[in-house]
């Protein structure tokens, strides 16, 4: 059960891939819930969608990098009208920890940013640096400043010496606009919710949908948020794994493929939304990504984690390709998208204060890189598609609705004969 008040996500229980994640609430016709109806979950593959040639590793999650922690706190509370400032409250934040001590024992990063029009600070000293040294966060648009303070009071209780003895830091936050469903004035994620989803990160499954960050966003046109899945190669290619976390807050419904399908063009709504909404105003029943002006356009972020090593260079050359596995899900990186790749390895150490001229990395040769740029692809598309099969449908400001994809009418576009035929 989902606590619609505020509560840090925990993980459902899940021994492989194949985990169903269920949300039980209120029925459909109240606006006093974030959470509008009753409704049963899966994966995308559990749906019947078809990935590539590579498997996914046992909780076919970012997770599955041996290491990475991932930990979520979900702010959900009050309903009706818009009082900004003080709700309703549709959003969170997710972090991720590339691995325990990551500012003594760094890992090599890059990044990679499709399109613009929005943020992931830190970017730079990645770029000039070619390493990763603090956890990753990822929140709403407004919310960024507190954000990046509840990461730097995390990280100066662990190392006091941060500004005084040490080094200081420029944390890594990235951000998508939730302004559709939540009271984004408030800036209501606080440094409190930060400390705690690092203080509870966890190497577990990873809950998906509409949870942390992902708790106000919406994906082509459908309830999106947090998505993950990552590819385990075969040892003849390396053994390496490639875990993939998306926030996926992007792309108009007619533009939505799924196993190369055209769902988002023959999708279509089974009861008129204000038949479940009697309460609402007609003008906020409509898709809310669907509007041609304003933030409809959207945005992704992407992170990659992978145990292969690899330096920056490559790692860049990974959020490149993750581009790839966007664009099969439909997106065409319109305008107004923010589309942030950030990529990391714990394959090596780089070491806070080296104490010789010179250390030792290992590195994967560019030749033998091609099964990591397929499951990079792979991985990225499954997660965007996990965000929106898992989530569930959100009512936000005034009475704002985003309706979770329909997992019988899904498969039954998946299973139509006529699936493949344009």
């Amino acid at each position: 059960m989902l606590d619609t008040n505020r509560s840090s996500i925990g993980y459902y229980v899940a021994a492989c891939a194949a985990a169903l994640l269920t949300v039980h609430a209120v029925p459909a016709w109240s606006l006093e819930a974030s959470v509008a109806a009753s409704e049963s979950r899966a994966r995308a593959r559990d749906v019947g969608v078809k990935f590539g040639s590579l498997q996914p590793g046992p909780l076919n999650a970012i997770t599955d990098v041996p290491g990475v922690k991932v930990g979520q706190v979900t702010l959900s509370r009050g309903d009706g009208p818009l009082k900004p400032g003080t709700g309703p409250i549709r959003t969170g934040v997710t972090v991720i920890l590339p691995r325990d001590d990551v500012w003594r024992k760094k890992v090599p990063a890059g990044a990679f940013v499709l399109n613009g029009t929005g943020e992931m600070t830190g970017l730079a000293w990645v770029a000039e640096s070619g390493f990763l040294e603090y956890p990753i966060a990822l929140t709403n648009t407004l919310n960024v400043p507190r954000v990046a303070n509840g990461v730097i009071s995390w990280m100066l209780q662990k190392y006091p010496g941060i500004g005084i003895t040490d080094d200081t830091l420029t944390p890594v936050v990235a951000e998508c606009d939730d302004s559709r469903l939540n009271d984004i004035q408030g800036r209501h994620v606080s440094e409190a919710d930060v400390m705690q989803a690092l203080d509870e990160a966890s190497s577990g499954p990873v809950m998906e949908g509409s949870v942390g960050a992902g708790t106000g966003m919406i994906s082509y046109g459908f309830k999106g948020g947090i998505g993950t899945a990552s590819r385990r190669l075969p040892e003849s290619s390396g053994g390496f794994t490639v875990g993939i976390l998306v926030n996926a807050n992007h792309g108009r419904r007619t533009e939505l493929i799924v196993g190369g399908i055209p769902v988002g063009q023959r999708y279509d709504v089974e009861k008129p939304l204000s038949s479940l909404l009697p309460h609402a105003k007609p003008e906020n029943l409509l898709a809310l990504g669907e509007k041609p002006t304003g933030n409809a356009e959207g945005s992704i972020i992407v992170i990659i984690a992978t145990d292969a090593p690899l330096d920056s260079r490559q790692l860049t050359r990974l959020g490149k390709r993750a581009a790839l596995g966007l664009a099969r899900t439909g997106s065409t990186a319109r305008h107004g998208s923010g589309d942030f790749m950030l990529a990391f390895s714990t394959g090596n150490v780089i070491p806070h204060y080296p104490s010789e001229l010179t250390f030792s990395l290992n590195q994967l040769a560019d030749t033998h890189l091609n099964p990591v740029i397929t499951a990079t692809v792979e991985a990225t598309e499954e997660a965007i598609l996990n965000a929106l099969t898992s989530a569930t449908t959100v009512v936000g400001r005034d009475g704002h609705r985003a309706e979770a994809i329909s997992i019988p009418r899904l498969r039954a576009l998946l299973s139509s004969p006529s699936a493949t035929q344009p």
